[in-house]
């Protein structure tokens, strides 16, 4: 049953990633339809990232105190009311208020799978079961990307309402699989209902909960390598084609090489995280920083050899290295499970910071220095911290928290 539950938070996970990719190949389109400059769909396609900075703590809280089956129904509840505001928006502040509910349901979904997997899931297949589900958003979002102008916009005769609307479908058909599978196959899962916190806690117990997983040097460290690898992964992840093309490929080859990282990214889901035990997770930890920075240096150069490598390289760091940062942090001693939804808030919180200014930090570099190299350059820097950061996380996952010594 713990692997129908996994299903339910797979397709959960997928519709998230349909979403959340639903606007990038509608843009033109949209900005025609809407008379919108790039200025206003700039602000429009990163709305829901600010608000998702915002929205990830709060959202970890509530996903403790609902529960797993509830918290994630409203989650998908709420995509599929993003998606279906974007179809009937009349102009930009309607558009902008859809994308942004969007910021708040979406990191219900992304707090609420860690949050079901640790309680569900124990070793080896712990990291699998992480691996699985976060080869859902990789999937949606090829999915969107590749549907939206080869088979939906000509079926639905260039109306991309309608294309919205079918992914409004979509996240309401995985709410009501999600609701069906945690009601009917939960109950007989050990752990699925225990992972809630007590009913009797009151909210502002939270602010002590927060304080208690914040109370060890090891979650603050984490979290700040989070912020690290959304930096690297949404930087690369948005400027890819264009980096590419900067290489002195066309266009059009530039958009098929960006899709082999999406792939090399379903299988590098599949394996790392499985193989990230205590034992030698931040041996790999340190292997996937070392391999984002790579990734980064190689792109500067030309050859195809070069440039296989480094999409295989950032395919495997772009899905695997915020997954075994999660697995780290719900196996802290300062996590307890009933508070794991809180703690995964916490990291989406931070995390998303660098999400905003990746790609950000890499348009900026290029305006300022004319190309791609010195932002290249900052973001191996930023790797290379950051396996130097994993080392030293080694050491202080081990040692004992505050608490821990006290009890002693």
């Amino acid at each position: 049953m713990r692997w129908l539950v996994l299903f339910g938070l797979w397709l959960s996970y997928m519709a998230f990633g349909v979403v959340v990719s639903s606007l990038a190949p509608l843009v033109p389109i949209v900005q025609v339809d809407l008379a919108m400059s790039h200025s206003a769909m700039g602000s429009v396609l990163g709305a829901w990232q600010v608000v998702y900075i915002f929205a990830a703590l709060p959202a970890g809280m509530l996903l403790d105190k609902l529960g797993g089956r509830w918290a994630l129904t409203l989650g998908l509840g709420l995509l599929a009311i993003s998606a279906l505001g974007r179809s009937v928006a009349s102009g930009y502040p309607a558009l902008l208020a859809a994308v942004m509910v969007f910021g708040i349901g979406g990191p219900i979904v992304s707090s609420g799978a860690p949050k079901i997997v640790t309680s569900t899931f124990e070793g080896s297949q712990r990291g699998l079961a992480m691996g699985i589900y976060m080869t859902g958003p990789i999937l949606g979002g090829v999915l969107s990307l590749t549907l939206t102008h080869s088979v939906l916009l000509p079926w639905f005769d260039q109306d991309w309402r309608s294309v919205m609307r079918l992914w409004a479908m979509v996240c309401t058909g995985a709410m009501v699989i999600w609701f069906a599978i945690s009601s009917l196959a939960g109950y007989r899962v050990p752990g699925f209902y225990q992972e809630m916190a007590s009913e009797q806690e009151a909210a502002p117990a939270y602010l002590s909960v927060v304080r208690n997983i914040l109370s060890n040097g090891a979650v603050w460290l984490l979290l700040v390598m989070a912020v690290g690898a959304f930096l690297i992964n949404h930087g690369l992840n948005n400027w890819l084609p264009e980096l590419i093309r900067n290489t002195g490929r066309p266009l059009a080859e530039a958009s098929m090489w960006s899709a082999l990282p999406m792939v090399v990214g379903i299988f590098g889901s599949l394996i790392i995280p499985r193989l990230a035990t205590p034992a030698r997770r931040f041996k790999i930890l340190i292997g996937l920083c070392a391999s984002a920075a790579a990734a980064c240096l190689t792109l500067l150069l030309t050859g195809d050899g070069v440039l296989i490598a480094s999409l295989i390289l950032q395919g495997f760091v772009r899905a695997s290295l915020m997954t075994v940062l999660i697995l780290t942090l719900m196996e802290l001693p300062s996590v307890p499970v009933r508070h794991a939804g809180t703690a995964s808030g916490l990291f989406f919180s931070a995390a998303e910071v660098g999400g905003v200014l990746g790609p950000l930090g890499l348009g900026l570099m290029f305006d300022l220095t004319g190309g791609f190299a010195a932002g290249l350059y900052g973001l191996a820097s930023v790797a290379t911290l950051m396996a130097l950061g994993a080392a030293w996380l080694s050491r202080l996952a081990k040692a004992p928290t505050p608490i821990q010594s006290s009890s002693s």
